[in-house]
């Protein structure tokens, strides 16, 4: 199936202005980018978009979009895929369920399906199971490192506890606790105040596979706290992580500098994927 139209989803939460601007802006950009469509859950959104490159290298990519866990399609990264296909890596871009048709941890729990849909299908578009790197901007990011970091959601899917090689979050959510910065508590957490706890990347380090931690220079102030104090709790758990700080990037700007060819965060990922041997 080719990439779905965006009208066919069912209605989201109407965009903030912030959002509007970044949802025209992505579609602009990814207009003529072509992928294919394939489903891991019955929902709509439970699809990923597969950008396989013209001489693969057998690194996957599987990025997940932001919108603040009410808003966003996977359509929206297919702006991505051809800087990083030209490096010979396979994108894919993993949608999942948004809130407030459902709350945590039902959107995270579709992001690991759609990774163990990765795990067992990627071989058939010229990825190497063994080679996938996770990652997201924003919301996105958020889900792309608890996923990363935890170790209690492989075996219910029959995937290998390391099936996750790198993370490669941009702009990501980190800390739901008190004290974290954030203007208000997401509605996709629920009332149960002990999902703040089990939704923050931050408090449940377990699995250390090497992360490569990106924000903008202009970022959002408590994002850019957020990733500096999630830097630290990953040295302290000894993973390997590296940080590239976007210049002259706000929090949109972080996301389109993911899909430049020239921009170093293509550059950054690339030779840091190298160096992890992933």
């Amino acid at each position: 199936m080719v990439l779905r139209n965006i009208e066919s989803y069912p209605p989201q939460e109407p965009f903030t202005e912030i959002g509007g601007e970044y949802h025209l802006r992505v579609q602009e950009l990814g207009a003529d980018v072509a992928g294919s469509s394939f489903a891991y859950g019955d929902d709509p959104y439970q699809e990923v978009a597969v950008f396989p490159a013209s001489k693969p290298d057998g690194r996957v990519v599987v990025f997940m979009h932001g919108g603040g866990w009410t808003n966003g399609y996977k359509e929206w990264m297919a702006f991505m895929a051809p800087a990083l296909n030209a490096i010979g890596i396979t994108f894919v871009s993993l949608g999942y369920r948004l809130a407030p048709a459902v709350q945590w941890p039902d959107g995270v729990l579709d992001a690991a399906a759609g990774v163990a849909w990765v795990y067992a299908n990627i071989a058939d578009h010229g990825g190497d199971p063994d080679r996938l790197i996770v990652g997201g901007h924003s919301a996105g990011g958020h889900y792309a490192t608890w996923l990363a970091v935890r170790d209690d959601w492989q075996a219910r899917l029959k995937v290998p506890a390391d099936v996750i090689k790198g993370a490669v979050p941009v702009s990501g959510v980190y800390d739901f606790t008190e004290g974290n910065g954030m203007p208000g508590r997401p509605r996709f957490l629920g009332e149960a105040e002990s999902n703040d706890l089990d939704a923050s990347p931050i408090l449940s380090i377990r699995n250390t596979p090497p992360v490569l931690m990106s924000w903008g220079d202009h970022d959002f102030p408590h994002l850019i706290t957020q990733a500096e104090r999630m830097t630290v709790a990953l040295g302290d758990a000894k993973a390997s992580v590296e940080t590239l700080v976007l210049e002259n990037c706000d929090h949109l700007g972080a996301s389109y500098a993911c899909g430049e060819t020239s921009a170093p965060w293509v550059r950054a990922l690339d030779q840091w994927s190298r160096d992890c041997q992933i």
